[in-house]
């Protein structure tokens, strides 16, 4: 027998005698239960308020539906749920716990002021795309969509605080990890070049982590170097100084917050830059950056190469040695620097490495150095997946430029969201370095019927949810702590 589906209703293949029969007439359910850790989560980080108040608002305040505040943190929210494009919103407005969320004070929508909106809580995704829309130099027509406009030195500087607040105490050495990427692109959008070595057109956005925590996200075009603007970016970050125009408040940075503690920059060949080496040098910040080879490099760890391969073949194992010497570029480089070389043989044949360093050999060995500090740096391309791949970071298919950094933007706050909720709430359990994409779907996609009354919101579970314990104490671990009498 062949089932057969209409909008209202959906046939499936009779169990037994029985027909089974599924209708859209459930009334106030939800597939994102777990969206009230993420609300817990963003009241202990008060992340979506503050993000929100990076954006002016020119519109009438009393034609005024969704604020701001609502409407980044319902795109947030979103975001961190897997809601990845804003037409998913058309349907996700009439979602009650999304709209709690959100902060919407009617939760179900019924006081909206048209008929044609009431049961819609949340905003469309017309509404929520004059965000993206918003241009402080617009004229003419596009003024008229230009009425919410975003400060993008006020969003970046909010990552960084985020960071700041997320730490107790200065850490005894913050590693910086700077990586570009490679956001593919399908359509005919601003800044799109080809790139040769990707072999696409696409962005390069520039990322940079320490740990598990996102300082900096910026998109840029792909017909530059890897490196570009990495400089500014790290000094944005660290290095302390005055305002750059008049009324500009001095932001609270790293060397501010915490002045004694060693800051080492770290990253691929792609970012062994004389000006970024040089800048590190001059502000007392080190450098753990690789080296691409050349010729000259490979003849100083010709003979320990010699010997790997001798052990290679006696054992049949892989086998590694390291060398430490002085080395200048003919041209490129302003002084000598320390290079630490890996004399690697496997299977495959000659596998050498170089990394470029300010550490002294009296803060780390070679091997230390090479296994221990530099090759930590990988984990942060789980992080670039978490949040290209996971919270949607690439999808940048506006038409302009500043559209799809404004894009890149809320992907970044969602992430910091999900990480902030498992530093929070993880650490410490066996799920502590679990991805962003495990925890929404063991914690967040969770069935919810949701019934609202004159004095509660009632929230059901399925009482067969596997991860009911986990989520419980997830739910303690956010709960605000008491408030303390005052002394008397």
């Amino acid at each position: 027998m062949s089932t057969q589906c209409t909008a209202a209703q959906l046939q499936f293949h009779p169990f037994g005698r029985r027909g089974v029969v599924a209708r859209f007439d459930a009334g106030h359910l939800s597939s994102d239960g777990g969206a009230l850790l993420l609300r817990e989560a963003d009241r202990r980080l008060d992340l979506t308020r503050r993000v929100a108040g990076c954006f002016k608002d020119g519109r009438q305040s009393g034609r005024v539906e969704h604020t701001v505040a609502e409407m980044v943190a319902q795109r947030v929210h979103g975001l961190a749920l897997g809601y990845e494009d804003l037409n998913d919103h058309d349907r996700l407005r009439s979602d009650p716990l999304l709209a709690l969320a959100a902060g919407k004070a009617d939760p179900t929508g019924m006081d909206r002021a048209r008929d044609r909106d009431r049961g819609h809580a949340l905003a469309g995704s017309s509404t929520l795309n004059r965000l993206e829309l918003g241009h402080p130099e617009a004229d003419g027509k596009r003024r008229r969509y230009s009425k919410v406009v975003a400060e993008e030195e006020a969003l970046d500087r909010l990552l960084v605080e985020l960071f700041l607040e997320s730490r107790g105490k200065a850490p005894e050495t913050l590693w910086l990890d700077l990586d570009a990427t490679d956001d593919p692109l399908h359509g005919a959008q601003e800044g799109r070049f080809f790139h040769g070595y990707y072999r696409h057109y696409c962005y390069l956005p520039l990322y940079i982590f320490s740990g598990g925590d996102l300082l900096c996200a910026r998109l840029r075009p792909a017909n530059i170097d890897a490196a570009a603007g990495s400089v500014e970016e790290v000094e944005r970050i660290v290095a302390r100084g005055p305002a750059r125009r008049p009324g500009e408040r001095i932001v609270a940075r790293v060397r501010q917050r915490w002045p004694g503690v060693r800051i080492v920059v770290r990253g691929d060949s792609g970012f062994c830059r004389d000006d970024i080496m040089d800048w590190c040098e001059r502000n007392g910040v080190d450098y753990v950056l690789g080296l691409a080879r050349n010729d000259r490099l490979a003849r100083r760890i010709d003979k320990a190469l010699r010997k790997s391969r001798r052990r290679h073949a006696g054992t049949g194992k892989a086998s590694r040695r390291f060398r430490e010497f002085r080395y200048r570029t003919r041209k490129s480089w302003s002084r000598t620097r320390r290079v630490v070389a890996k004399a690697e043989w496997l299977a495959k044949g000659a596998n050498p490495r170089f990394v470029v360093t300010s550490l002294g050999s009296d803060i780390a060995g070679a091997q230390h150095l090479y296994e221990k500090m530099y090759c930590a740096r990988g984990d942060m391309e789980n992080r670039i997946k978490e949040c290209q791949l996971e919270m949607f970071a690439d999808r940048t298919s506006a038409a302009t430029l500043r559209a799809n950094q404004l894009r890149l933007h809320f992907a970044s706050f969602a992430y910091a969201l999900v990480h902030g909720l498992r530093r929070l709430t993880l650490a410490g359990t066996r799920w502590a370095n679990a991805q962003c994409g495990t925890i929404r779907v063991r914690w967040l996609k969770v069935a919810a019927r949701v019934r609202i009354t004159a004095r509660k919101v009632w929230v059901s579970f399925a009482s067969a949810y596997p991860y009911r314990a986990e989520f419980a104490a997830m739910a303690r671990a956010l709960r605000p702590e008491p408030a303390r009498a005052p002394p008397a």
